[in-house]
């Protein structure tokens, strides 16, 4: 998958983490539906596969969501 292909997909992938995520984390996602995706990759960007594109978003949005001890 190419960054052209990510940038298009990327507002799924948002919605595919809000079926699964608690309530108490959706501002995040909220938060990152204003970032750009063209921001996120660079136009060399290749995922394997989406499953892969789709842990990158994952990722970003565990590095957003507050730590817990």
């Amino acid at each position: 998958m190419d960054a052209i292909a990510f940038i298009a997909r990327y507002p799924e992938y948002l919605e595919n983490i809000r079926k699964v995520t608690k309530e108490e984390y959706i501002s995040i996602l909220d938060e990152m539906e204003k970032w750009d995706p063209h921001d996120l990759v660079k136009p060399d960007t290749w995922f394997q596969d989406e499953t892969s594109a789709l842990g990158y978003v994952y990722w970003l949005f565990l590095k957003e969501a507050p730590k817990e001890h």
